[in-house]
């Protein structure tokens, strides 16, 4: 039986903390953000939780456990 992979792409993309919570980086801060306050910038930053809809399909890319932490 060969080796499942994990989907590199939501590898970089979501992180597992070690409650089970799934975190994604917050959208909006690429490009285009010059008319943005810098307030709306500071809350973009940083980590926010993934929808929980959306958690099981996320889950079903990290197919070992090691990437559940």
């Amino acid at each position: 039986m060969p080796k499942m992979k994990t989907n590199k792409a939501a590898a970089r993309r979501f992180k597992i903390t070690g409650t089970g919570k799934i975190l994604r980086k917050q959208s909006g801060t690429r490009h285009i953000n010059e008319w943005m306050s810098p307030s709306v910038k500071v809350k973009l930053r940083g980590w926010s939780a993934v929808h929980k809809d959306v958690e099981k399909h996320v889950l079903s890319m990290f197919p070992y456990k090691k990437y559940l932490r």
